[in-house]
């Protein structure tokens, strides 16, 4: 079969011939419909070193998976052959008390997994080739009625990511809330979708690019501004000078951060989704009172459940272009280059 692998770090991916995957016992063989292209994938082919991750390449890449129950490996129940599922990307241990409860990516004891690693495309093979081997029964979910696998694709990040970074704040969005969004790319722009049909916030998108704002308005956002300038100031006008009750920074950089927290409402939450490498100055002046920041990743396997459902509703879809597994690498190339609106899904 085909398959799209990082063969070394630093280094762009191949698409090669490889064995077509047998499933041991417990395990599951996926025939892949679609697999997202996620911007992490560009910091394992750039970025990272021998060293960095407790793993290494050589690898298929692909995290972002959806597809068909292809073959059932003995004691698996509870799935059929040609079943639509999504993947549920993130791999820990399956014992310790974290992925007890479907939080693999908060695992606590990653060296106890069968094979540590990241996940599917973060360590082990992903989805990017025909079929996709998952290790364990467990992290296949079951599509409901009416979401098809090119569309599940990308929720099992692109969806869950925010989902879960929205979900922890519900809490402060009653309304008469708010909540900014900073950077409407692949996942700001689902994250948009996300806050208007599971709260009552009214949104804020902010981006340095007018068609990304555009974007932001298709998906439902109450205002968009323009970054930099007078965007703190605009902010704060629109909410009556109290700020933001949450604020979801998908880009990460130093310049997001600061804007993050000097729009950010006294008891708020500050979240850091995007791995842009910035940092925040926290001291007992230097952000509004009781501004909890945190950083999230990934989601639990629960709420890419509630995702599903969300996306199967029609009140979640990601903005995507479709690419063949031989236009992997095109995809890729226009993310990099700040070509790509919305997500990349390849299509075997």
């Amino acid at each position: 079969m085909r398959a799209l692998r990082l063969q070394e770090w630093k280094s762009e991916p191949e698409l090669v011939e490889v064995p077509e995957p047998t499933p041991g016992p417990g395990q599951v063989v996926v025939r892949v419909g679609a697999a997202g292209a996620c911007h992490s994938d560009l910091h394992l082919m750039h970025d990272f070193e021998a060293g960095s991750m407790p793993w290494n390449p050589p690898f298929t890449l692909g995290h972002e998976n959806a597809g068909w129950v292809h073959a059932l490996g003995d004691g698996v129940t509870g799935l059929t052959v040609g079943q639509p599922v999504a993947v549920y990307g993130p791999w820990g241990c399956g014992v310790c008390a974290r992925c007890r409860v479907g939080v693999d990516p908060y695992c606590e004891n990653p060296a106890g997994a069968p094979v540590p690693s990241g996940g599917g495309g973060l360590g082990l093979d992903g989805g990017m080739a025909d079929y996709e081997l998952v290790p364990d029964a467990r992290h296949v979910v079951p599509l409901p009625d009416g979401l098809d696998p090119v569309d599940a694709a990308p929720l099992t990040d692109a969806g869950l990511t925010p989902y879960h970074a929205i979900r922890r704040s519900w809490h402060r969005l009653a309304p008469g809330s708010t909540a900014v969004v900073i950077g409407v790319g692949g996942l700001g722009h689902v994250g948009v979708q996300i806050l208007k049909a599971t709260t009552a916030a009214r949104v804020v998108a902010v981006d340095t690019r007018a068609d990304a704002l555009q974007l932001a308005e298709e998906c439902g956002a109450d205002l968009t501004v323009p970054s930099g300038g007078d965007a703190v100031e605009q902010i704060r006008r629109a909410t009556g000078g109290r700020g933001a009750d949450l604020v979801l920074d998908f880009v990460g950089a130093d310049a997001t951060l600061r804007l993050g927290a000097a729009v950010a409402r006294t008891v708020s939450d500050l979240t850091i989704v995007g791995i842009g490498g910035g940092t925040l100055p926290v001291s007992f002046f230097s952000v509004p009172y009781e501004m909890s920041v945190a950083t999230t990743y990934w989601g639990s396997r629960p709420e890419l459940v509630e995702v599903l459902d969300l996306g199967a509703r029609g009140l979640v879809r990601p903005k995507t272009t479709r690419f063949g597994l031989d236009e992997a690498l095109t995809a890729y190339h226009r993310m990099r280059d700040g070509t790509l609106e919305g997500r990349a899904v390849i299509v075997p």
